[in-house]
Parts: C-alpha cells; sequence; structure tokens
C-alpha cells in the first residue's frame, strides 16, 4: 500500500520536480559563469573584499529557487486532490487516513530533500572550488535558511490548498507569508547563523499542520 501511494504521488510531481531541478542545477552553471567572469576580470583580490567587506553575495540569485520548488511540488502534489475531492478516494483506502496523508506528504518532502540536496550539493562544490573553507561555511549558513524557506512553503501551501474553509485559506496564506519573509529577511551573509536551529524546529513543527485541512477535507467541512 505504501509503495502504491509513493507512486500514485510520483505520477503526478515527476514532470515539475525534474524540471525544476535541472532548471536549478542550469542556475547553478550560471552563477559559475558569473564567479569565473568576476575573478578573470576583477581579479582574486577584488572579488575577496567585495565578499568580506563589502556584502556581497555572488549566490544571491539562489534566494527564491528553493521557495519556488517548494510551492511548486505542493501546487503539483495536492492542487489535483482538490478536484472533485478525490482525496476522499484515498481515504477509502485499507490504511488509517491520517497515515495516509502524512505519507503523501513524505513523499512530497523527500522529493523536495532529493532535488535541494542536488542543488545544494553544487552549490558547495561549486563555492569550495573558489573560496576557503571559511567563506565557504559563510555561504553555507547564508543559504541554509533559503532551502528551509522552501521546505517550508511546501508545508504552507499544501496547507491552504487542502483547507476546505476558504476564510481559513486567506489566514493560513497570511499568517504563513509572515512566517516565511521571515527565513528571506537578513541580506548579510551567515546573519542567519545563531537561528537555524529555531528555523528547523519551524520547518518540522509545520510539516504536522496538514493533518488538520485534511481532517476537516475529509469530513466535508465547507
Amino acid at each position: 500500500m505504501v509503495k502504491s501511494i509513493f507512486y500514485k504521488e510520483w505520477l503526478k510531481i515527476r514532470l515539475f520536480l525534474i524540471g525544476f531541478t535541472l532548471l536549478s542545477l542550469v542556475g547553478m552553471f550560471y552563477i559559475l559563469l558569473s564567479l569565473k567572469h568576476g575573478f578573470a576580470f576583477s581579479g582574486g583580490k577584488n572579488m575577496w573584499n567585495e565578499l568580506l567587506f563589502q556584502g556581497e553575495q555572488f549566490f544571491r540569485p539562489l534566494k527564491f529557487v528553493p521557495l519556488t520548488g517548494g510551492i511548486l511540488i505542493a501546487v503539483a502534489q495536492y492542487l489535483p486532490e482538490t478536484v472533485n475531492k478525490r482525496l476522499k478516494l484515498t481515504f477509502h483506502l485499507p490504511l488509517a487516513e491520517n497515515k495516509a496523508v502524512m505519507l503523501m506528504h513524505l513523499f512530497g518532502f523527500l522529493g523536495l530533500i532529493t532535488s535541494f540536496s542536488l542543488i545544494f550539493g553544487s552549490f558547495v562544490a561549486l563555492t569550495a572550488y573558489y573560496f576557503p573553507a571559511e567563506i565557504v561555511m559563510s555561504c553555507i549558513w547564508s543559504v541554509i535558511p533559503w532551502f528551509l524557506a522552501g521546505l517550508s512553503s511546501y508545508f504552507i501551501v499544501s496547507i491552504v490548498i487542502l483547507e476546505p474553509v476558504w476564510i481559513n485559506k486567506f489566514i493560513y496564506l497570511l499568517t504563513g507569508s509572515f512566517f516565511l519573509s521571515v527565513f528571506l529577511l537578513s541580506p548579510l551573509t551567515a546573519a542567519y547563523h545563531p537561528a537555524i536551529g529555531g528555523l528547523l524546529l519551524f520547518c518540522v513543527l509545520l510539516s504536522f499542520v496538514i493533518l488538520l485541512p485534511a481532517y476537516k477535507f475529509r469530513k466535508g467541512e465547507m
């Protein structure tokens, strides 16, 4: 039964997930070309000076990539479930209803984690090629909140789509947008380092909220 649910979810999101990942890796290639251009025409000394003392972030184009991915996968996975209330078919499977919802959620989460790992890994490799370990770690601490924002956006948009009561949809969307902005506030390199633990905890807790709109959905609330 678990394999069947995973396969169903894979059929819904596979094109979006693969397309998003490939486009993101193309974006990483663009960042690589920008770095090569900067080192070739400005010199390593100027590049380091801009990064360390002027607050320049060569990886800034990456900022909204995870956020976009989370929203895209949530829409691809859950919007079809609301058409003619197809999600209720899943609730008729010989499987606990909450477990079925969490398995669906788990698959989307794992798909995003796989995609984000490829993007994040290519970013670390690219940064490590041009900069020493200290700068690499600063860059890593800077982008981790962006990837957590991507996961959070997946959870929030999933909640908004499944929520059957329209006023609640608006409240979830408004509240979720506020919390997502917290992940993206500071433009300073490594500024979020002390807050990573709190952001991660928020992301984990948010993943379970999907059970509330799913419960109301199967009870037929409007």
